[in-house]
């Protein structure tokens, strides 16, 4: 292309453009799948990259974006202080990317298109995990509530500042419209309702729940919180993996750690095989030749299968009861629930405090403090609560 010339990087060797790149998708992705050539466009027109498709532009953006910095201070299941080897939002989100990319490359989907929604999935999530969600959530009832899904939305639509021409990231209605799928599934070129979100939307939630979930399960032996030796009494899933792992690796004896975590990556091998396996079985089964038709469908296509999807319950039942539950993790999470509480009472008496920017931008001072905390990461939090005088970790 004029004034771009193609770099070489052997004999006869040069990168693909762009036109090359969407001429791949066309011949090699499956039918269902979205293809950069025919996105719905951003809101604000641009010139066309020459070398990025435009899928490949919003996962760059997204990565270089100030929310996606932040999320290696914000917090997974464990608050940030209480030990460096546990996962927070910035490593979970980079494993949901490489767990979506294995089912996407599968299925022939979009994987640009899937890195991206993986990517930006969890940007509005607050500090303190799920406990500065719900609590979030109920100061923010009388101004229509607050959930990490919607506020992801609105980090990329609006929140972000990347160019003066226009709000937010500027992205393709395609990742737009799979942040906002938990509160309605629309077709992202007409807006219109449909039954089920894109194909590669479904890879990210399947992705996003199952790296979370197993885990999870690998950071509550490590913390000592779970009990592998009782876990493999009372789930037989985990009984599998443990059993697979001691016949891959015979020599690893029981009560090293190694083990339990070579475990835990053979329970997130098994469930990502059966994800793939029945959504290939679904697939065959309805042959949807557009994205649009795959939104329509009867049934979900990224999905367990009846016999794993049992078992995944059983998983995550015990999870609730052993771990989210466990009191060395909810002394934490009241803490920090209280100081976020007392921070947002903090900020709402002195709107002086919260960045005109924010204003700006919301429509109710709750609103602008509300955008305005959920994007702090969990020692922000602490820092601009012993700026305002509030009691800080220590000393609630």
């Amino acid at each position: 292309m004029p004034g771009h010339p193609a770099p070489v990087f052997s004999a006869g060797a040069r990168a693909m453009n762009r036109q090359e790149k969407e001429e791949l998708e066309r011949r090699l992705l499956h039918p269902a799948a979205c293809r950069a050539a025919d996105s719905g466009g951003r809101a604000v027109d641009e010139d066309p990259d020459p070398w990025r498709t435009t899928f490949e532009r919003d996962r760059d953006r997204i990565i270089h974006c100030s929310a996606f910095r932040r999320l290696e201070y914000k917090t997974q299941v464990f608050v940030n202080h209480v030990g460096d080897h546990h996962r927070t939002r910035l490593t979970h989100s980079l494993e949901v990317v490489q767990v979506a990319r294995s089912l996407a490359a599968a299925l022939n989907l979009n994987e640009p298109l899937v890195e991206a929604v993986a990517l930006a999935h969890d940007l509005g999530h607050p500090p303190y995990g799920h406990a500065g969600e719900k609590l979030l959530d109920s100061r923010m009832q009388p101004h229509g509530g607050f959930s990490h899904n919607r506020q992801s939305a609105r980090v990329v639509e609006v929140l972000e500042q990347r160019s003066p021409e226009y709000p937010g990231l500027n992205l393709t209605a395609e990742v737009r419209a799979s942040l906002r799928k938990h509160d309605q599934a629309v077709d992202p070129a007409s807006g219109a309702r449909v039954r089920f979100p894109l194909l590669e939307a479904q890879v990210v939630d399947m992705a996003d729940s199952t790296a979370y979930h197993y885990h999870d399960v690998e950071d509550g032996v490590r913390a000592e919180i779970l009990d592998p030796l009782q876990m493999q009494r009372d789930l037989p899933l985990w009984a599998e993996a443990v059993a697979r792992t001691r016949r891959r690796h015979a020599g690893l004896q029981e009560g090293d750690l190694l083990l339990w975590r070579r475990a835990a990556n053979e329970l997130l091998g098994l469930a990502i095989v059966d994800l793939q396996e029945e959504a290939l079985r679904r697939l065959q089964r309805h042959q949807p030749r557009s994205p649009r038709e795959a939104q329509e469908l009867p049934e979900r296509v990224l999905a367990h299968s009846e016999a794993f999807r049992s078992e995944v319950a059983r998983l995550h039942e015990y999870l609730y009861q052993h771990m989210y539950f466990d009191e060395r993790v909810n002394w934490h999470v009241r803490r920090a629930t209280d100081l976020l509480d007392h921070l947002f009472t903090a900020l709402l008496n002195k709107p002086e405090a919260v960045p005109e920017r924010n204003h700006q931008l919301a429509d109710s001072p709750a609103r602008a403090v509300c955008d305005y905390v959920s994007g702090m990461t969990d020692r922000y939090v602490e820092r601009v609560s012993r700026q305002l005088g509030i009691l800080s970790w220590g000393q609630i």
